[in-house]
């Protein structure tokens, strides 16, 4: 394709993509259309190797002018995967192998036959179910900032363009920068990447700046323990996140954009790249864009996995080649950011929005959400869930929804205990708060956080002292240091949580953790530090009596805690067959083959769990 030059020659590019898009979905192009999930999930679960095993399958039975194989961008319902689709039928595979490939060209490609065993099963109706949009898990998702994402091919200009590419980036552009800016305010879009901040406001404070060199920065630098939702739609769509910061970028009178993306995203970065340099030649991004003076360059900066990096000044002294540690405010970055200019930072999520309301409408985005939090919101569930995988819901879907509609429930018939959300920013909600509407402020009133998206389901078997701990050994490892109630304070409190989890603490303890959490939420110089207590404060306000139990009792009740475990073995349950005895790796375990029940040495015992995985009579107990 040649350079784009104005926006006549953009429609007719957009028109032309589109029929190509139309007719791979209906297949009036008279060729069958395979494409398979590229998120990383499924990657690591062998799709590239699938997709070339189509390919090898399809050569060898010449059937390359007929069917096409292509990667796409993460579908979500990452438990199920890997997946292939099937177009114009829009047949669903799921869990697909390498060795299912001759199966599914031999009997749907060639002879038009379903394979039904690689469908998905309803769990409720057991009904075999073939279109994505019939299953559950997608029936009360709306994708907004995954638009694209399972159905185009991220490495593809032409497919972007023809899912409506540039468009909201030409509506902006025949638009004044404030009148931008306006629909922005209008929508309620808000910032995505925790902080909940009124993305409009933000490019109104950018914009209100004298004219001079400014700067828009997309921060990808996710780093919450179970969270791939910018991961994932920078590698599903990545030219989605560039057009915001474009659109951004007109808007305030900046001229370069950069994208602060963690190095451990290899996909993503890679897709980024490429999606950087199609719009480079075609004309999209440098000089003079679509002939309106607009001018504008995307840059790539990658982060080495520092969690304090997410904090927007931090971020900003990494992009400098300075050590990345947050800076006091004010002056804030929309004043003083990159290199001392205005800059306006918004993570990929919220910038993913930005063309869909650029190119939908306002109304179009304000239908969906509450009255304070417009649109959708991407989760990343995870956790003690049947349902694992990427989902994106309006705002205002209840966590039952979220859950047990969409999540399909606890595994195994469990008790679903909490919820984190927020990640180690975040905070407990519980099976009270099941029925509370997601959004901005109602989450932060029950004592938690949207933050960026990540959702960690825990069941009955969850030690919520543990959770805790586990939150405040990555917070400690991450703290950069340069406040002493952070760097000192999470020292402190892993240190106290620790005695609690191994049974040395007293009560006394417990006074001075609670203590100990608030002085470091006051005090600490970022947002990292200052949430940094929510994870022992929304447990201790949830969860008291675990902690009181670990210490009054030297018990745990969700018997996870190591130090305070007892192995035992019921003698009316032993079958006195030896096995548990011959695995114990430390000889604790005696009695009689055949004669006398098993008997566990508890000062010898080391706690490994061997006998217990053993017993096949369950006979073994852990209290």
């Amino acid at each position: 394709m040649k350079k784009i030059k104005n926006f006549d020659e953009l429609n007719a590019a957009i028109a032309k993509c589109s029929k190509c898009m139309d007719a791979k979905f209906t297949g009036s192009d008279g060729k069958r259309h395979i494409v398979l999930c590229g998120g990383t999930g499924c990657l690591s679960s062998h799709s590239a190797e699938i997709k070339a095993e189509f390919e090898k399958i399809i050569s060898e039975k010449n059937l390359g002018d007929k069917v096409t194989v292509n990667q796409v961008g993460c579908f979500g319902f990452c438990s199920q995967g890997p997946f292939v689709k099937i177009y114009p039928e829009d047949t669903l595979y799921r869990m697909v192998k390498i060795e299912d490939v001759a199966e599914i060209v031999e009997h749907d490609i060639e002879k038009g036959e379903i394979v039904d065993r690689l469908l998905y099963v309803d769990p409720s109706t057991e009904a075999k179910i073939t279109k994505q949009d019939e299953i559950t898990f997608y029936k009360k998702q709306v994708r907004i900032a995954l638009h694209g994402c399972g159905s185009i091919n991220p490495e593809n200009i032409d497919e972007a363009l023809g899912a409506g590419a540039f468009k909201g980036l030409e509506n902006a552009l025949k638009m004044d920068r404030a009148d931008v800016i306006k629909n922005i305010l209008d929508s309620g879009l808000r910032g995505r990447g925790g902080g909940g901040f009124p993305t409009g406001r933000k490019w109104q404070f950018a914009y209100a700046q004298p004219d001079g060199e400014k700067y828009v920065v997309c921060n990808g630098d996710e780093g919450d323990p179970g969270a791939f939702m910018d991961r994932s739609i920078l590698e599903g769509n990545p030219l989605a996140v560039i057009e915001g910061m474009m659109i951004a970028g007109y808007a305030i009178g900046a001229q370069n954009g950069y994208f602060y993306v963690r190095a451990e995203y290899p996909i993503a970065v890679n897709r980024l790249k490429i999606a950087i340099k199609q719009a480079e030649s075609l004309g999209l991004i440098g000089d003079n864009i679509l002939g309106t003076g607009f001018s504008f360059r995307v840059h790539i900066r990658l982060g080495a996995g520092a969690f304090v990096c997410g904090e927007e000044t931090a971020l900003l002294n990494s992009i400098e080649g300075q050590r990345g540690m947050p800076r006091p405010r004010p002056p804030f970055p929309a004043v003083k950011g990159l290199w001392q200019c205005p800059t306006i930072v918004n993570n990929v999520e919220t910038l993913a929005c930005v063309p869909y309301i650029m190119r939908e409408g306002v109304a179009a985005f304000t239908r969906h959400g509450t009255e304070k939090s417009k649109g959708t919101k991407v989760f990343a569930l995870g956790g003690k869930i049947n349902n694992v995988g990427l989902v994106e819901v309006p705002m205002g879907t209840t966590l039952r929804e979220l859950i047990y509609d969409i999540g399909g429930g606890i595994p195994h018939g469990k008790k679903f205990k909490a919820i984190q959300t927020g990640g180690p920013s975040g905070g407990c909600l519980t099976e009270a708060d099941l029925d509370a509407e997601i959004d901005f402020d109602n989450l932060v009133a029950k004592g938690s956080m949207m933050g960026s998206g990540g959702a960690i389901v825990m069941d009955e078997d969850n030690c919520m002292v543990d959770v805790a701990k586990f939150y405040m050994e990555f917070i400690y490892d991450e703290s950069c240091g340069k406040c002493s109630p952070c760097r000192i304070g999470t020292k402190r409190m892993l240190e106290l949580l620790t005695k609690i989890v191994n049974g040395k603490a007293t009560m006394d303890d417990l006074d001075a953790l609670e203590k100990l959490a608030a002085n470091v939420r006051s005090n600490s110089l970022c947002a990292l530090g200052q949430t940094a207590p929510n994870p022992i404060l929304s447990t201790l306000a949830h969860f008291r009596d675990e902690y009181v139990a670990h210490i009054v009792d030297k018990r745990c009740p969700a018997h996870v805690c190591k130090n305070l475990m007892v192995y035992s073995i019921d003698p009316e349950k032993c079958r006195k067959c030896s096995l548990c005895s011959k695995k114990c790796p430390v000889d604790a375990i005696h009695g009689v083959v055949g004669k006398e029940p098993y008997v566990i040495d508890t000062k010898k015992c080391i706690k490994c769990g061997m006998c217990m995985a053993s017993c096949k009579f369950g006979a073994v107990e852990k209290k």
